[in-house]
């Protein structure tokens, strides 16, 4: 008896650890323009970044096994600075799965290029929200609360708020940091980890953040079920990314780029098999809105018979 109910007990701890974690990160390391023999190191932190993304609880929420956020984060180191200090550029991607269907869609495709961190071999990753402790551990919290903020945004309205706060207040836990990415000034195209969450968080880019909470939970979702419906909702799901722009919160909107970089070809596919009326007003306002991609968007129409 005894035995058995220890059994349940260590089933019970197990469970809810199993159940602990919010994000399924896939770690990359690419270290080869550094010229070194011990690369023994490099493997080491990779599952060091892979233990630090994956096993912290970053939310009060239960999460199954299933339901983890799917991410990936590639860095490419380019430069070792002294024995343990590195720089390189980090690739952050996330998606989420779209109800009754085996697709991802994407939610961030994003390359910071202000990477430059210290890392000791056989030390674990500490991250304190409170306080600013390295710049790699700020980095790593920064970008999983940004991608468990647009997943919630993407089921619930304005849901990932909490999250974007999390994020600001690592970011400005960094205003003293010696490394870049973290202040206002430091970009004069406002394209860094500081114009991120403050565009997320600024009301008015509000029109972004409803756009991805109707196109994903209102749109993508109901695919399977409404497919003509469902399409033509996203397609004035497209009009909220005209308002925003018209309206220009600011000259570079940081974060309505970062969008179409995740976004783009999905638009492509989705739209192609929409009606030929739809599919020229969403040509229109994608060329408006987004004309470095122009030409791809062309390729709706382009795929009528």
């Amino acid at each position: 008896m005894k035995k058995t109910l220890l059994f349940l007990f260590l089933l019970a701890l197990f469970n809810v650890k199993i159940q602990a974690q919010e994000l399924r990160c896939m770690i990359s390391v690419v270290y080869s323009k550094i010229q070194t023999s011990e690369r023994q190191i490099f493997d080491e932190m990779q599952t060091t970044l892979y233990e630090f993304m994956n096993n912290t609880k970053w939310t009060n929420n239960v999460f199954s096994i299933d339901e983890r956020i799917e991410c990936s984060i590639l860095i490419n180191l380019d430069q070792q600075v002294s024995q343990n200090e590195f720089k390189g550029t980090m690739q952050i991607q996330s998606s989420r799965p779209i109800f009754n269907s085996s697709y991802n869609s994407v939610l961030l495709n994003y390359k910071d290029n202000d990477v430059q961190f210290i890392y000791t071999e056989n030390e674990p990753i500490e991250f304190t929200p409170a306080t600013f402790t390295n710049n790699l551990a700020s980095m790593l919290a920064f970008y999983a609360y940004i991608i468990i903020g647009l997943d919630y945004d993407s089921y619930s309205s304005e849901g990932g708020s909490e999250f974007y706060q999390k994020a600001e207040t690592i970011v400005t836990n960094a205003q003293n940091a010696k490394e870049k990415g973290w202040k206002a000034f430091e970009s004069n195209e406002h394209k860094n980890r500081y114009w991120l969450v403050n565009n997320l968080i600024d009301s008015k880019y509000k029109p972004m953040r409803d756009f991805l909470y109707n196109y994903h939970r209102l749109g993508l979702d109901n695919m399977a079920d409404k497919s003509n419906e469902s399409r033509a909702q996203m397609a004035k799901d497209i009009e909220l990314l005209q308002k925003l722009y018209r309206t220009k919160p600011d000259p570079f909107m940081h974060v309505l780029k970062i969008m179409f970089d995740a976004k783009s070809e999905e638009f492509v596919d989705v739209f192609s098999e929409s009606p030929m009326d739809e599919k020229q007003r969403v040509i229109r306002i994608l060329s408006e809105v987004d004309p470095s991609n122009s030409e791809k968007y062309n390729k709706i129409k382009g795929s009528e018979n």
